[in-house]
């Protein structure tokens, strides 16, 4: 029997484990970076909320939006609008109650008749309300997206300009206005994008704002005289990294401290964007297109204007959840074999930190039904794996032993039998639910890294989905638990396809990205257990007589 004492001071480690890990990459930050003012120059203005979507023509109730402008109001002089079709309201009319200037803007694509109807309806704003509308952008990105010839844009942009009173523009990445000098003729303010996280050469936050000062001087000298206004302008405060940069909310409001005092020295009319976190985003843009919000989905500000910012101030919930998770582990494990000890008092405060970093990177990433349907798949998935993995380490800790190890093609039997609804298969699933399920999250690893390899710019590395299998795999290697030999073709096929899409991804994201070559690295270790399988043991000789 184990002493007491060692189990005790098992726990104990575990927990402070748990306190350190969770803290660490959650102690405040950045107090000494300083916000210069209290209030901004505009903002980007979208009201939609989680479960609204322009996409869907889901709109938001003109009182939601008056809710919101009146929040935005105590932070931003003006703010910018990017359609002029939306809702059974008009966002210029509510912004003049609440003391708000307007970018107003139309939303110009391929669809031309829809076009007209947004130049009428952006026209008709204007006039009708030219105490609140300061300026009117004639679309936005049109060209960078390639939706309408540069002829057509100006044509949109000339007849804007005969029917309003207020200064017009166009709105796009400052390389299209490289690219396309002459729309310059036709705008009164050149708008551009500046947005050194999706530049076709990402920089680090900590670059970010020589780029911005180089890029403005440029855009004076190549349009002298013309007044030049940053349209879009911010930092995501999540998703993946691009190189190094690296979307956090510590980051997000370095980039806006720093920027506002750089506004100030070279006196620029800028737009940040955005207001709120636009859920509906991930739909085009992944997880990072709905982190760009000074405020969350649900209003809450993100950080404070000055002083230290804390990277998930959630963290306190998710250390509670893995101390009382792990605890669980433990206990029950602890009650199906009474001589469970130290060693397995460790194993479930990892996976007790496994599951509430799953539930930390799954739960808050839930952006719609499918989204979440997935996610409680994936955190039911991965809580069986890590009790049955306590299990198995208990029984060979204790010198039972474990069952005979299953092989792929067992488990893709397993698997199909399920899709047909045979439950039949079940029977006896204590021996083999294990090594079924590991080959399943090994399945499940190799197709996203698949597309993680051909399709990349908007998938998240995920970290969180196999957070617990790579426990298992390093408790199992402790464990002296990795089978080796008796495996087939489904182990050479998904653990081959994992680890060559792993170095593939490895070599062709930038050596910079260290969450790219962390998950490279994630990926191979998930990989390890079936090539270990594939390879057959040399005979024993049989000994001298």
């Amino acid at each position: 029997m184990p002493k007491p004492i060692t189990t005790i001071a098992a726990l104990l480690a575990a927990a402070l484990f748990t306190l350190l890990v969770w803290w660490g990459p959650n102690r405040p930050q950045a107090g000494d970076v300083a916000m210069v003012t209290q209030r901004f120059n505009s903002v980007s203005f979208a009201p939609f909320r989680p479960g609204q979507s322009p996409l869907r023509d889901i709109f938001p109730t003109a009182q939601q939006v008056e809710e919101d402008i009146a929040l935005v109001a105590r932070r931003t002089r003006a703010i910018r609008t990017y359609a002029s079709i939306e809702g059974d309201y008009e966002v210029a009319e509510i912004a003049a109650r609440h003391g708000l200037r307007v970018w107003k803007g139309a939303w110009l694509g391929q669809d031309r008749v829809r076009n007209q109807q947004e130049l009428a309806r952006l026209i008709a704003t204007a006039n009708a309300h030219p105490e609140a509308v300061e300026r009117v952008i004639v679309g936005n990105e049109v060209l960078l997206r390639r939706d309408l010839p540069v002829n057509e844009l100006i044509a949109a942009i000339d007849q804007v300009k005969a029917a309003v009173r207020q200064p017009v523009t166009y709105a796009d990445v400052w390389e299209f206005w490289v690219q396309f000098p002459e729309v310059a003729d036709h705008v009164d303010v050149i708008t551009i994008h500046i947005l050194p996280y999706w530049e076709d050469e990402p920089l680090g936050v900590e670059r970010t704002m020589a780029h911005v000062r180089d890029v403005y001087r440029r855009m004076q000298a190549l349009f002298p005289g013309k007044p030049i206004a940053i349209g879009e302008i911010g930092w995501p405060s999540r998703g993946r990294w691009r190189e190094d940069a690296a979307p956090s909310r510590v980051n997000q409001a370095v980039f806006i401290r720093e920027f506002i005092q750089l506004s100030q020295e070279m006196g620029f009319d800028y737009n940040l964007i955005e207001a709120f976190d636009q859920v509906w985003k991930y739909k085009n843009e992944g997880t990072v297109g709905a982190a760009w919000g000074l405020w969350t989905a649900d209003r809450q500000e993100k950080f404070p204007l000055s002083g230290p910012v804390v990277e998930n101030p959630d963290w306190p919930w998710y250390a509670g959840l893995a101390l009382l998770l792990a605890l669980a582990l433990f206990g029950a494990t602890r009650a199906a074999f009474p001589g469970a000890g130290w060693r397995e008092a460790l194993l479930a405060g990892a996976l007790g930190n496994a599951l509430a970093y799953a539930a930390c990177g799954g739960i808050p990433y839930a952006f719609d039904e499918h989204l979440t349907l997935a996610v409680a798949v994936n955190l039911a998935g991965q809580g069986l794996l890590a009790a049955l993995l306590m299990r198995r380490a208990a029984m060979i800790l204790a010198g039972a032993g474990a069952a005979p190890p299953r092989d792929g093609r067992a488990a893709t039997a397993t698997v199909r039998d399920l899709l047909l609804f045979r439950w039949r298969a079940l029977r006896d699933w204590r021996g083999f639910a294990f090594d079924d399920l590991s080959f399943v999250f090994l399945w499940v690893a190799a197709v996203l890294q698949v597309m993680l390899l051909v399709d990349p710019r908007y998938r998240d590395f995920p970290y969180p989905t196999f957070a617990v299998p790579l426990v298992a795999v390093a408790a199992r290697t402790l464990l002296r638990d990795l089978p080796r030999g008796g495996g087939g073709r489904e182990e050479l096929l998904a653990g081959g396809v994992l680890a060559l899409a792993a170095i593939a991804s490895a070599v062709l994201e930038h050596p910079r990205n260290l969450q790219a070559m962390g998950w490279s690295l994630c990926a191979l270790v998930l990989a390890v257990p079936p090539l270990l399988r594939m390879l057959r043991r040399q005979p024993v000789p049989a000994p001298a007589t």
